[in-house]
């Protein structure tokens, strides 16, 4: 299926994007937005509802939103356009919409969230259980819109190979590593090489593993053994997200992805959307891992909280 170009006529030659291509959703977003300024904003929003329209392709849909929080455009969720989204969270409690408005606000870029696949052509947002990881674009259009769109981590195409990022894979690998640990040598051999900073859990790019209780106390951490004992179940995030809540709740639900954001040492210190990943080892605690969103796409994070 194609996509035409923006501003193009059905008489034009059509635009194919890769729905594998990180690079090409963001270009396909891009495109989007020049259509809005082209074609103008009420005909590029009935075109966005459209399930059917010119920028459908595949899994790939273009949603639209005004910087108040209202929906203006989303072909899968007609039944709430026109409502105020701007508080919408996904199924971890991550704000994605302010999140994204706020990446379109700073010019535009990648963001990260959970959202549910397709089942049968349909979205269903109350099915908690259907969501898995996304990186999505935003972008600023006129009329005083933004647009975005996204693709789940498993249609990801990177270095020919398909399947999850390949810092994504790892991760996961890391996590399981860990827990696999735990259980043959115990809880205190575990944690002493958990929060060992030259242990077999800290890797070549320096990704290591992290333990907690499920009341949100660190039990373990390379980085952090002096915060070891503390409760951190209340720390919040910049846009309100209770990010150890969160993860505590995941691994005591039987694990899987949560996104959050979280300072990124390597940048000093700034706000980035990290991806994490987490198991239970038994019923008193938990570990998991994380990737930031910027070690995936090679971009620096447009996230700047205001």
């Amino acid at each position: 299926m194609a996509v035409t170009f923006a501003g193009c006529t059905s008489q034009q030659e059509k635009k194919v994007y890769n729905t594998s291509s990180m690079a090409d959703l963001a270009e396909y977003v891009q495109d989007a937005a020049g259509y809005v300024e082209t074609a103008g904003a009420e005909a590029a929003l009935e075109e966005f509802n459209a399930k059917g329209g010119r920028f459908k392709q595949g899994d790939w849909y273009v949603y639209a939103y005004d910087y108040s929080g209202i929906l203006r455009a989303h072909p899968y969720e007609r039944d709430v356009v026109g409502t105020d989204r701007g508080n919408w969270t996904d199924a971890r409690g991550l704000s994605v919409i302010r999140i994204a408005q706020e990446t379109a606000a700073n010019g535009g870029g990648y963001i990260a969230y959970l959202y549910p696949s397709p089942t049968g052509g349909d979205i269903n947002e109350s099915a908690g259980e259907t969501y898995v990881p996304k990186i999505g674009y935003s972008y600023p259009a006129e009329s005083d819109l933004w647009v975005g769109s996204g693709m789940y981590f498993n249609d990801i195409t990177e270095d020919g190979k398909e399947g999850y990022p390949v810092a994504i894979t790892k991760m996961i690998s890391l996590v399981e590593a860990g827990a696999a640990y735990a259980g043959a040598n115990g809880t205190d051999v575990a944690l002493a090489e958990i929060g060992n900073v030259s242990g077999q859990f800290m890797d070549e790019n320096g990704h290591y593993l992290y333990a907690y209780d499920y009341n949100g106390t660190l039990v373990a951490h390379p980085y952090l053994g002096d915060r070891v004992g503390n409760n951190l179940i209340d720390r919040t995030g910049p846009f309100g997200m209770e990010n150890i809540r969160a993860l505590s709740e995941t691994a005591e639900d039987g694990g899987g992805f949560v996104v959050f954001v979280w300072p990124n040492p390597d940048n000093d210190n700034l706000e980035e959307i990290k991806i994490g990943y987490v198991l239970p080892v038994n019923d008193e605690w938990w570990l998991g891992s994380g990737v930031y969103l910027s070690e995936i796409t090679g971009e620096g994070s447009t996230l700047f909280v205001r």
